[in-house]
């Protein structure tokens, strides 16, 4: 019986020359993550340690990224903790703001994940970095202080699910419409504690950035991890983005599924997901007229150049509708550079749009676009729960950068073949 790519991956990390499903085991550590949030608590965990130094300077990342620029005191606090921390123990991937980006999107344009890796992160939606074929999975803060200290962490191996993606997607069909509908397929615990293998002829025609879309939502159908195999897409953007060795691994051809899927790309639609969900899920052809308040073009998910490009290609030569507010945030500071050298930042203003400095900001309701009661917004976002990104009667309608920049035009949910 053989192995998935997953359990490769964690047999090679756990110096094992097998691993099976269900089995406990302990992995060296590629790369430990925390943000503003999540490492105050792993820094205060680790001052109860014998040892508090840290494994390995250079194999931790720490990016405040959810309230930065600082919001308020509390918020100033956390980062000042993890300035200090960092300072402290000479973390070479600490990034401060003016550096820093939204986390996910910042560590694979950093060149600091790789295929192989075996990554954790006190955050849920560390499963990202599975779009370049590395393990990587989100954990607890004291986990997190865990791998900090010793460079280790125990794994309970995941068994998978396969994802054969064929065909390929029409024009504005992207990775956020393919992981909402999977989702609504299977639901938010459809994968649970599963690793999610993504596989197909069909993976050909998605951008990186398509495959970290996917990836990092894996966790919204309770997945241990997404991952996708290694291409010539994937070889082309490591050349781009660093120079550290790798490591390749493939699922052996006999290795065991608990269920395998066929998602059809080019008979997918603009799929959009209803309050309160991921999972309720929606065609742009069954969603009616649903006026908006808000739009947020941007996240860990969605904030990347090509989902800039694609809204505001959308926006260009039109205006956002009389009354609505339509956020763009650029996830990195290179990305916001980027689409200022490419003028897309012009295009942004001009339709009626503001721009932000990367942060995860509204995402989570912390700050730059909180909602009110009974409001909604279309947003390019992850997770649409109740009171997520502000009052509990607020609603958010999950959907992809071009269905988000066509409903800011008309006000309403629509897709971009609308206009």
């Amino acid at each position: 019986m053989g192995m998935t790519m997953t359990q490769k991956i964690l047999a090679n990390g756990a110096g094992l020359e097998k691993v099976e499903a269900g089995q406990l085991i302990m992995a060296k550590l590629n790369l430990v993550l925390g943000n503003d949030i999540t490492s105050p608590v792993a820094i205060h965990e680790m001052e109860k340690f014998t040892s508090q130094g840290v494994f390995n300077k250079d194999k931790i990342a720490l990016v405040p990224d959810h309230f930065v620029p600082n919001k308020d005191i509390k918020s100033a606090e956390h980062c000042k903790c993890v300035r200090e921390f960092a300072k402290k123990n000479d973390i070479t991937n600490y990034f401060e703001v003016g550096e820093m980006g939204i986390e996910h999107a910042l560590l694979p344009e950093k060149g600091l994940t790789v295929p192989g890796d075996v990554i954790i992160g006190a955050d849920s939606h560390t499963c990202t970095y599975g779009a370049v074929g590395a393990f990587s999975t989100g954990v607890g803060s004291t986990d997190m202080a865990a791998g900090m200290a010793t460079g280790e962490a125990w794994f309970k191996v995941p068994s998978a699910i396969k994802f054969n993606l064929t065909g390929k997607p029409a024009k504005w069909i992207s990775g956020k419409d393919i992981i909402l509908h999977i989702i609504g397929l299977i639901g938010v615990d459809g994968a649970l504690y599963r690793s999610m293998e993504f596989v197909g002829d069909g993976i050909q025609y998605l951008s990186m950035d398509d495959r970290f879309t996917i990836a990092n939502m894996a966790i919204e159908a309770g997945g241990k991890n997404g991952i996708f195999p290694v291409d010539d897409k994937t070889i082309a953007y490591l050349k781009e983005h660093t120079t550290r060795e790798y490591k390749v691994f493939e699922a052996d051809a006999d290795a065991v599924y608990d269920e395998e899927y066929t998602i059809e790309l080019d008979k997918l639609k603009p799929t959009v997901s209803f309050p309160h969900l991921p999972e309720n899920t929606h065609t742009i052809d069954e969603v009616g007229d649903i006026k908006i308040d808000q739009v947020v073009i941007g996240s860990c998910t969605n904030g990347r150049l090509d989902d800039m490009r694609i809204a505001a290609d959308i926006l260009k030569g039109r205006h956002v509708a009389k009354g609505m507010r339509c956020i763009v945030i650029p996830a990195t500071q290179k990305i916001y550079l980027q689409c200022m050298e490419e003028g897309l930042l012009k295009t942004f203003i001009e339709a009626g749009c503001v721009v932000s400095t990367p942060t995860c900001g509204p995402c989570l309701g912390g700050y730059m676009g909180i909602l009110a009661e009974g409001e909604r917004c279309v947003s390019t976002t992850n997770r649409n729960f109740v009171g997520r990104m502000g009052h509990i009667k607020s609603e958010i309608y999950l959907a992809s950068p071009a269905v988000a920049a066509a409903s800011a035009i008309t006000g309403k949910i629509s897709g971009p073949e609308e206009l």
